[in-house]
């Protein structure tokens, strides 16, 4: 496979500009544009027949009422169906999401249901995804957010599963949940930047000097072949803060050299580019759009600066019970840029069609979802940080039962009626 062009360009300082707040308005205005799909370009992801005429995805059994976008919609308040199963009945759940177990002391977060605003959502059936599943394998494949989908789904079709008829297996970067009567699997496969890097370990990978390799997605990608149902994301890894390097050249990331002429320091918007265009080459060479399906999962927001949200200075989601109900917030996340890179990659060089699971605006409403405090710790916690919860919560990942099951929820309707 031909490696995807890369910029070698460093990035640059820019200075402030006295029109900074004009500029966060416009980009705030720039992003609303970007994450929305104009009809025409929704209609580029419907495959049709050598007539020209419309003809359903693999899975599909209809459609949305009235063309609804499920993704534009409000938060409703449901304490009759939700949560849609209790963490304590689903074993699978990693003990980095267990909220309650970790002393959270409310339960507000998993009573929210999403309402779109001119159509309902299908109700989430485990037994027609498990039907529909009968001898496949779905997978999710990504990082800790997409495994934290992975496992949702897990919690959702467990339960009508005999004990004895089901099985959860780790076998390095692959997780994989086995319903035994079906003959069907969900997996989850660790692969934070798709491409291969120095961070694949599915355990040990928190380094501070990342690095990914240009044009080795078969590395991974090997392991993703003869799946029927696809669900990929890549986001955070790339957004953390820390300079990414690209080691170009062939050979395996393992045995080779790492020398500086063989690194790039790019954009990484270049960077990122790189490894949209290489999941494009992978999936258009070895995924049959008459069998499979492909979904890409969007930016998860985060919530660590409570002023985005009208909240004092200094906090983040720490204590937050109640969701964002201002349906133009969109957060303060300048990382815009990215959302420019999916939709001018994702919808204009694809040949496969790949659906496009919008998460991100709704899940910017609920500051209330994620972990903050009340994970287990991997490493002790300091009498300062103990004195100060703000420091060390986590605002990134989410509680479970609670937001990524609406996340499931969207994908079992795309997958069904998109």
């Amino acid at each position: 496979m031909k490696p995807a062009a890369l910029s070698s360009s460093f990035p640059k300082k820019v200075p402030l500009s006295p029109y900074l707040l004009t500029l966060l308005a416009s980009m705030a205005l720039i992003f609303f544009s970007i994450v929305q799909l104009s009809p025409e370009e929704q209609k580029k992801l419907i495959p049709r027949t050598e007539s020209g005429t419309e003809k359903y995805l693999p899975f599909a059994m209809g459609e949305i009422e009235g063309g609804c976008d499920v993704f534009q919609g409000r938060w409703v308040r449901d304490e009759s169906t939700r949560p849609l199963y209790e963490e304590s009945d689903c074993p699978y759940i990693q003990p980095q999401l267990t909220c309650q177990e970790h002393g959270r002391p409310d339960k507000m977060y998993q009573q929210w249901r999403w309402q779109p605003n001119d159509c309902d959502l299908p109700s989430f059936n485990a037994t027609l995804m498990l039907e529909t599943l009968r001898g496949k394998r779905m997978m999710f494949v990504g990082d800790s957010l997409n495994r934290g989908q992975f496992t949702s789904m897990v919690c959702l079709l467990h339960s009508i599963i005999p004990p004895d008829a089901k099985s959860m297996e780790v076998n390095g970067s692959l997780t994989v949940f086995t319903a035994k009567e079906y003959n069907a699997t969900v997996e989850f496969y660790w692969a934070p930047f798709l491409l291969e890097s120095n961070s694949d370990d599915a355990v040990v990978h928190r380094l501070a000097d990342r690095i990914v390799r240009q044009g080795s997605i078969d590395k991974h990608g090997q392991h993703w072949k003869g799946v029927d149902v696809l669900v990929f994301n890549t986001y955070l890894w790339w957004m953390t803060g820390l300079t990414i390097k690209i080691l170009q050249g062939q050979g395996s990331f393992d045995d080779q050299i790492v020398r500086k002429d063989n690194i790039v320091r790019p954009k990484i918007e270049d960077a990122y580019r790189m490894a949209m265009r290489s999941m494009l080459e992978w999936v258009d060479k070895n995924m049959d759009p008459k069998k499979t399906r492909v979904f890409f999962t969007s930016m998860s927001p985060y919530h660590d600066k409570s002023e985005d949200w009208g909240g004092k200075a200094g906090g983040n989601c720490h204590n937050e019970t109640s969701i964002i109900e201002d349906a133009r917030y969109w957060g303060a996340d300048c990382r815009k840029s990215i959302m420019r890179v999916i939709k001018e990659v994702l919808f204009g060089e694809s040949k496969m069609p790949i659906t496009f699971l919008n998460i991100t605006q709704l899940s910017g409403y609920r500051k209330d979802a994620h972990t903050s405090i009340y994970k287990k710790q991997w490493s002790p916690l300091t009498p300062e940080q103990i004195a100060n919860p703000v420091s060390y919560a986590d605002c990134v990942h989410w509680c479970l039962p609670g937001l990524q099951d609406t996340w499931n929820e969207l994908l079992f309707a795309k997958l069904f009626y998109p």
